[in-house]
């Protein structure tokens, strides 16, 4: 929740991405769902339980959407990909699922089982 803070928001979507990909390893999530809504809202839900994570903030949140399709190259309103991740001494396989249409934007992404 402290990257909302930060100054430059696209390094910060950056490394909100790379700590909720270490959280989804490390604590066994199936997915990690970011979402922003027609207002600018931004949550963010993990599947393994019903718990929101904290949100990143508007700004930062806008930041994470943008870089997750600029990292996919998923344009339009709908695409999924896989995301070859490396972390620790190995690499690991994300499925990657945008949906949107306008402000309203979702992220979806899978970890291994």
């Amino acid at each position: 929740s402290a990257v909302a803070k930060g100054k430059d928001t696209e390094e910060a979507a950056l490394k909100w991405l790379a700590l909720a990909a270490l959280h989804g390893v490390n604590d066994g999530a199936r997915e990690i769902t970011i979402r922003s809504d027609k207002s600018g809202r931004v949550t963010v839900k993990a599947e393994y339980r019903e718990k929101e994570l904290p949100s990143p903030g508007a700004e930062v949140g806008r930041q994470i959407l943008a870089a997750v399709r600029e990292i996919t190259h998923i344009e339009g309103d709908k695409g999924k990909t896989l995301l070859a991740l490396g972390m620790r001494n190995d690499s690991l396989e994300l499925k990657v699922k945008v949906t949107g249409k306008g402000d309203a934007q979702k992220v979806k992404i899978e970890f291994p089982r």
